[in-house]
């Protein structure tokens, strides 16, 4: 996945602009971006403050860690079962 050249602080501060009153034209000019850019990250980090942000990626962190978790546990039951019907 490409790496964003903006951090998640920096496009809440774009997004801010905007919900200032800033023309939303204005405001991708000035950051560099495109109009559909603004919206892609209005749809997902619209309504969030720095502090929301940091516990998003919290709990996006510990949710790859759980899923690592699980899928290493499926593949040991699924061995375990292998095993215990060869022996049967």
């Amino acid at each position: 996945m490409k790496k964003s050249r903006f951090s998640e602080t920096q496009i809440v501060a774009i997004l801010k602009q905007a919900d200032a009153g800033m023309p939303v034209k204005d405001v991708c000019r000035k950051a560099g971006i495109s109009v559909p850019t603004y919206y892609q990250w209005k749809s997902k980090y619209g309504g969030l403050e720095a502090s929301d942000l940091k516990r998003v990626k919290e709990l996006e962190a510990e949710n790859a860690r759980l899923k690592r978790l699980y899928a290493e546990m499926a593949l040991d039951n699924a061995a375990m079962k292998d095993l215990i019907a060869k022996k049967l």
